[in-house]
């Protein structure tokens, strides 16, 4: 793998950041089962095993480290027979369900296949894996056999996993602890010390640092169990309240601590409103999406907060969070409170140029694995995202709007203050009203735009652009920001500065219509390069532009027919980069991929201006897409191919599922489509003009909140037209719909 990542830089040159994700092997070919709590994640193959490779993401994850590398089970020898494997619905945890291969005395067989049920139930809570192996014998006669568990650790970093070469490493111990517990240890090169101790409730015949078996007996129609318990230690500080069940988990049984999970899950998720439709598949990618969520969401001191994805990026972005937050406003705008007060919390004081950080500026990545520790990779606490400090700013526009919740704006008003400063001073590097990025030193991103890639940024003839890069999109977030700031501000009692803002806004607007309009295209130019030169690529950047309100209504409709144009709509969705443009590649990251977020704000933007049949051709593909995929869970990204008859999008090899604002984009896509806003200060929530695709007949939206008060609607499809039906009423609040 390290040779990998060295040729492909060798060839591409020193533009290839050294972080990209090197594949040797396809995820969707693996198609891994995951889970994930608080910090730690796991990845199993189908029978619920872990065989990880060097560069393979299977395994048992804490703090960006690879605590479990090896977990096999066998019996007789043998590896069991797969019968099924699923994810709860809530992904409260995983079950399997095996039986065990044809088992011989020499010539004799003495265990048919079909005779042991096994079944395997998994989860993860407050940094430990638990495991429930339950073994029923159909037989009519006693079954003995030898039970086996093979385990190890590799305790690699993440990044190395994804490709990283790493000048050296620390040292790995194991051994057995006690007569139930296998130890693994690993002294890292920062300095700490990671542990993972495996625990079994029965004494195994034989016990050792890479295995345990056990002498199994089941009487005829009988049941016995086994349960393991894997503790992970990653060195990091944790709160007092998970010391204390941890401390206890000695004196509680597996039954226990999955009660506590899952009723953790059903109280974080009694808070939203939930959709059903006429559309069995459509209710099924809700479902699914709504789980992966709340999955990824991580309780913080401040609140919770959505860890992009799994495998690569199971930690705090600050971009994808914001994004996420947006996407799922209408159904818990709390996710979005947790967002904002995190990032507030986090935000730069100081200048740091190893993290890109200036005052002011939002965070993009944080990690706490051994390379981020160690300055290897540059993650640890990361700022170099352009566009997460605007955003920052329209998120708290947004909430406010949504919820009227003055109390956290006021809390985060300063914060808000010190972003709209970074746009103003060093997020414009040379002065001309633009806010460009250029990294500060050589091992941050070359790119920090959403599309990060280091060659998604290009001119007509497919050169790297040279910075600093003024994208469409950022400038969009940033006319937002203002916009937002300024009703913060009016709320707030601050009318002058809310005056100024405003002017600010449209004043920016101006500037930025006249430098990246292209009239030959009908579309804006996706960036401007350090020249001041429009890049003329017609991308789903643009589409931004729309979703934050930049563009003219004249303009809007024109960017909306490039966008919904053959050669950027594959009929899956809004490519990332035209067809025709010199690096369009469908298979590329970010260069003709398809990504359900960016099509969710895309479709947001449509319906901005008032185009819901726009809107509601991008909602269609995006389900339609989601039919054709495993367990109906969008992924961060598919390909761009165009769409064929009888098949459905091709997979990108190494695309992260869940990815919270991929799982977050099916509520954006539907609120597009059905005009929903708030007002909180009249306590009405408002349908404007709303409309449904031809695959969803009824839609019905329960627990609908606003403030304290709460309603329950029924929209029915009749032809091209919608009603609205008021089913419940809870508090003060009214509906009202315009036609």
């Amino acid at each position: 793998m390290n040779m990998v990542v060295q040729d492909v830089n060798e060839e591409l040159g020193s533009n290839t950041p050294a972080f990209f994700i090197a594949a040797t092997s396809s995820l969707q070919e693996r198609r891994p089962r995951t889970l994930k709590h608080g910090d730690c994640f796991a990845l199993f193959d189908a029978n619920g095993d872990v065989f990880a490779g060097p560069t393979t993401p299977e395994g048992l994850f804490f703090g960006d480290t690879r605590h479990l590398s090896r977990w096999q089970l066998t019996v007789g020898g043998f590896r069991p027979l797969l019968l099924s494997s699923t994810a709860r619905d809530d992904n409260a945890s995983l079950a399997v369900d095996l039986t065990s291969a044809d088992l011989f005395d020499g010539d004799v067989l003495v265990l048919p296949k079909d005779t042991l049920h096994i079944s395997r139930t998994i989860f993860l809570y407050d940094g430990a894996y638990h495991e429930r192996l339950a073994i029923r014998n159909f037989g009519d006669r006693d079954a003995q056999f030898e039970l086996s568990v093979r385990y190890g650790s590799d305790f690699a970093d993440l990044f190395e996993i994804r490709g990283a070469v790493r000048p050296r490493r620390g040292e790995i111990t194991s051994a057995v602890d006690g007569d139930r517990a296998a130890l693994f240890g690993y002294l890292g090169v920062d300095g700490v010390r990671r542990t993972t101790r495996i625990e079994f409730d029965q004494i195994p015949a034989h016990l050792s640092a890479d295995h345990a078996t056990f002498q199994m007996a089941v009487k005829s129609h009988g049941q016995i169990s086994l349960f393991t318990r894997i503790k992970l230690d990653g060195g990091q500080r944790i709160a007092r309240e998970e010391i204390a069940r941890q401390t206890s988990w000695s004196n509680r049984t597996f039954f226990d601590v999955i009660r506590d999970a899952r009723r953790e899950l059903r109280t974080a998720t009694a808070r939203i409103a939930t959709i059903r439709t006429s559309n069995d598949l459509f209710n099924e990618l809700l479902c699914r999406s709504t789980a992966d969520i709340y999955m990824l969401l991580t309780q913080t001191s401040v609140g919770p907060y959505p860890y992009a994805g799994v495998p690569w990026f199971s930690t705090v972005f600050g971009r994808d969070g914001l994004i996420a937050a947006m996407e799922t406003l209408s159904i818990d705008p709390q996710i979005a409170c947790g967002v904002l007060r995190f990032l507030a919390r986090e935000q730069a004081t100081s200048f740091d140029l190893e993290a890109d950080a200036e005052p002011g500026k939002i965070l993009h990545e944080l990690r706490d694995g051994e390379m981020a520790r160690l300055g290897e990779v540059p993650f640890r606490r990361y700022y170099g995202s352009i566009d997460s400090t605007p955003l920052f700013v329209v998120l708290a526009g947004m909430y406010y709007q949504r919820t009227g919740d003055l109390l956290t704006i006021r809390q985060i008003w300063p914060n808000i203050e010190a972003a709209l400063t970074w746009m103003d001073e060093q997020g414009d590097r040379d002065g001309d009203g633009f806010v460009e990025y250029g990294r500060r030193n050589d091992k941050g991103l070359v790119n920090q735009g959403w599309k990060d890639s280091y060659d998604s940024v290009f001119d007509r003839d497919g050169n790297l652009a040279e910075g600093p890069i003024a994208l469409i999109e950022v400038q969009a977030y940033v006319f937002a920001a203002k916009h937002a700031a300024s009703a913060l501000a009016q709320a707030l009692g601050f009318d002058a500065q809310s005056a100024r803002l405003k002017h600010e806004a449209s004043h920016l607007a101006e500037r930025v219509n006249a430098a990246f309009w292209l009239e030959e295209t009908g579309c804006y130019a996706m960036a401007l390069d350090g020249e001041k030169r429009p890049l003329p690529a017609i991308s789903s950047n643009a589409g931004h532009a729309l979703f934050a309100g930049l563009a003219t209504p004249e303009r809007a409709r024109r960017v909306a027919e490039r966008l919904l144009s053959p050669s950027m709509f594959s009929g899956w969705g809004v490519r990332t980069i035209a067809q025709g443009e010199p690096r369009f590649n469908p298979m590329s990251y970010h260069n003709g991929s398809i990504w359900p977020h960016d099509n969710a704000l895309i479709a947001l933007g449509f319906s901005r201006y008032g185009l819901r049949r726009e809107a509601m051709s991008v909602l269609t593909a995006i389900f339609e897409a989601s039919i054709y995929v495993d367990q109906r869970r969008l992924p961060e990204l598919f390909c761009g191919f165009h769409r064929q008859a009888r098949r459905g999008p091709v997979a990108y090899p190494v695309a992260c599922a869940p990815q919270a604002w991929a799982a977050a984009a099916p509520f954006a896509l539907l609120e597009a489509c059905l005009g929903l806003q708030f007002d909180p200060e009249r306590r009405v929530i408002r349908l404007i003009r709303p409309q449904l695709p031809s695959f969803l007949n009824e839609v019905k939206i329960s627990n609908l909140t606003l403030g304290d008060a709460s309603v329950d609607l029924l929209l029915r499809r009749h032809d091209e037209e919608v009603t609205v039906s008021l089913l419940k009423r809870q508090g003060e609040i009214d509906v009202r719909v315009t036609l």
